[in-house]
């Protein structure tokens, strides 16, 4: 069976499970236009994934994708902590706001969340990812027996292996180029940095399961390009940043348009985490800071997210987790159902989908 009549859908086009930015809105229009629309729910407890998915199926009847973090749980250093802080304080001294007191764990892993596995046994999303590694077998082989579809990042050879013999049904290969958190199992092992191009063709060889390509892909030609080395879909982020159905807000949506677009970085000093951004106020004073002072991800997203919402009350962007691919250049304002159609066109053009169907 291919991957397309595994996960119910009619277009290789997965749209990427961006926390945040991924609104119901977003996933159900791009669901309704026949591509796998996602919303991230590592961000919020099991009351908010229950509202979540309740508000994308009062809009579609099509499968969509749940999205969800399995990062090692965080182990809290006072030390570090007050250290990061009194770094950022002249940042929140400019903008006239006291910075934190403290900061805290403000993201709960999916690996030792039971309430999030019990919202996903009862209300059956058609489609759970896991990023930021995997859960322990017992909650994979609940959701299977369940009837979820489950999808894994990785971005090297070993974690796709990993990934494999745990059970997950397809793997989405997460390039370099890939905006948003790196999906790194380990985030302070040494990381190949492997492009979404040579990654893709690697798994594809090396594992009997369904490839699904991500990082810096924006149009149809991207697309047709990872359909060729073997991909079975294409995994798409910063291109639907721009739709109207996203949240992203006015700042972000500019920034996105504007020269920074050309100039992407990966930082860990807004989450914790290695990230590509794009190049903002925050990505600059995180220049050349050691990894070794960032608090553990996500106690530093607790300090990110202060500096940021401290900016955003003083009329200032460039703070936030503006988080985009190095094809941000590419990126266009188009409602989501539009949008999809025209990467469906792009595609037909670059390379006939029929053979994926």
């Amino acid at each position: 069976m291919t991957l397309l009549r595994t996960l119910g859908i009619d277009l290789p086009i997965i749209q990427a499970p961006m926390a945040g930015i991924a609104t119901p809105a977003l996933a159900a229009a791009v669901a309704n236009a026949g591509a796998l629309g996602s919303i991230s729910v590592g961000a919020t407890n099991a009351a908010g994934a229950r509202e979540m998915i309740a508000a994308v199926r009062a809009r579609t009847a099509h499968p969509f994708n749940v999205n969800v973090f399995c990062h090692r749980p965080a182990v809290a250093d006072e030390k570090r902590q007050s250290a990061w802080l009194a770094r950022l304080s002249p940042h929140f001294a400019r903008l006239g706001i006291e910075p934190p007191a403290t900061l805290s764990e403000i993201y709960r892993s999916f690996v030792e969340d039971d309430a999030m596995l019990a919202v996903f046994l009862g209300d059956k999303p058609p489609v759970v990812s896991f990023h930021f590694g995997l859960p322990a077998a017992p909650r994979i082989r609940a959701l299977r027996e369940a009837g979820i579809i489950l999808l894994a990042t990785a971005t090297n050879l070993a974690e796709a292996m990993l990934a494999a013999q745990a059970g997950v049904h397809a793997i989405v290969a997460q390039g370099f180029e890939a905006g948003g958190h790196r999906g790194a199992f380990d985030p302070d092992a040494d990381d190949d940095c492997l492009g979404t191009l040579a990654l893709t063709r690697v798994l594809v060889r090396a594992l009997d399961l369904p490839i699904i390509a991500a990082g810096a892909i924006m149009d149809g030609a991207g697309i047709a390009a990872v359909l060729r080395l073997g991909a079975a879909a294409a995994q798409l982020g910063t291109a639907f940043i721009g739709c109207p159905e996203s949240g992203a807000d006015v700042g972000y949506r500019q920034a996105l348009m504007s020269d920074a677009a050309n100039h992407t970085v990966i930082t860990r000093a807004i989450s914790g985490r290695p990230a590509r951004c794009l190049h903002n106020r925050f990505t600059a004073l995180a220049a050349g800071i050691p990894a070794a002072a960032i608090p553990a991800y996500p106690i530093a997203y607790d300090a990110g997210k202060a500096l940021n919402t401290a900016a955003r009350l003083c009329n200032q962007a460039g703070y936030g987790a503006q988080w985009a691919g190095q094809g941000a250049p590419l990126a266009r304002q188009l409602p989501a159902a539009e949008l999809v159609r025209t990467l469906a066109g792009e595609l037909e053009q670059s390379w006939n989908p029929q053979r994926y169907l």
